[in-house]
């Protein structure tokens, strides 16, 4: 459900609302059923039908012919404000995002498809971690795992992603460009719809390094290095490339994917193509999971204003993975 302050329980009751999921697989929100009555009363969808407890989840077993929520109920959300960072608020995204952890590692669930979280709030309820791809990893034991945002319009790897800029370049070394390349390859042999395999990597620097004009040779010490060993293990790869020029619409046409070095390399050119399409994909784990592809919008929280595209797209996608 991700944080109850935002848009995630309106997007959870608009899913369940949904017939279209319904036919495509048994959804479960791992939440709060009292945030979700209130976000019903306050934008007018239809309530949960259907609310387990914790206490019955594990007798439910197979018995998933139709959609439910999970009731956690994480202590203080009673006074819950929609729109506000809060520790309650980020103790209970905490809490929903674990325990369906746990249950898609057991097999209870097939995949994980998460509602947005915020990060100050999780700073707030005192977790260690910045966002949902570090919590997974951390939580499925994952040594080798990166983020991928995939869209019919453009589809991108991170080398390095919640990280602040001045830490990059550190993190930019050969090991982990080549770990990335290899995770990107092996998700494009699974993912529907793309155009093609080859693998786009943008540079670090201005004009990829110009030679080593710019930066500090990253290019030639890790991202060339990375390109040239994959190429030589068959992947068909090319760069790196000046990332003010690799997302040309000849480029995107004839790419499966751009392996980007840092946050927003890849999020700026796909939130201005496909900002309500884009899936966030964690590759390298032992499960599946997917999510939307933005922020917590509190401004527009619990108003009946939430955009459902990104959620329904990722769902999809989860579907994709497991068939």
């Amino acid at each position: 459900m991700g944080d109850p302050a935002g848009v995630g329980p309106e997007l959870c009751l608009l899913l369940l609302a949904e017939p279209e999921i319904e036919e495509l697989c048994t959804p479960i929100i791992f939440g709060d059923a009292g945030i979700l009555n209130r976000v019903a009363d306050a934008t007018g969808v239809v309530p949960p039908k259907r609310v387990v407890g914790r206490s019955d989840w594990a007798e439910i077993g197979a018995d998933l012919d139709s959609p439910f929520v999970l009731d956690l109920r994480p202590p203080g959300l009673e006074k819950l404000k929609p729109g506000a960072v809060s520790l309650e608020g980020g103790r209970a995204a905490w809490t929903f995002i674990t325990e369906a952890i746990e249950a898609a590692l057991d097999g209870s669930v097939d995949a994980i498809t998460t509602a947005p979280i915020n990060k100050e709030a999780l700073r707030e309820a005192g977790i260690p971690y910045p966002g949902h791809t570090e919590i997974l990893a951390a939580k499925t034991g994952s040594e080798r795992w990166c983020m991928m945002q995939y869209s019919d319009e453009v589809t991108a790897t991170f080398v390095t992603c919640h990280i602040g800029i001045a830490d990059v370049p550190a993190a930019v070394t050969e090991a982990r460009v080549t770990e990335v390349i290899n995770l990107t390859a092996a998700a494009l042999e699974r993912l529907p719809g793309r155009p093609s395999k080859k693998i786009v990597v943008c540079g670090l620097n201005p004009h990829a390094g110009e030679g080593g004009l710019f930066g500090n040779h990253e290019e030639e010490k890790a991202i060339i290095p990375a390109i040239e060993a994959a190429r030589e293990r068959g992947i068909e790869i090319e760069g790196p490339l000046p990332p003010d020029t690799a997302f040309l619409p000849r480029m995107r046409r004839e790419t499966g994917c751009f392996v980007c070095m840092y946050h927003d390399q890849g999020h700026i050119p796909l939130k201005a193509l496909a900002f309500d399409r884009a899936v966030n994909v964690t590759l390298g784990l032992p499960i599946i999971r997917t999510s939307v592809d933005h922020g917590t919008a509190f401004d527009i929280a619990w108003s009946g204003e939430a955009d459902t595209g990104s959620l329904f797209h990722a769902i999809r996608l989860a579907v994709d993975f497991c068939s």
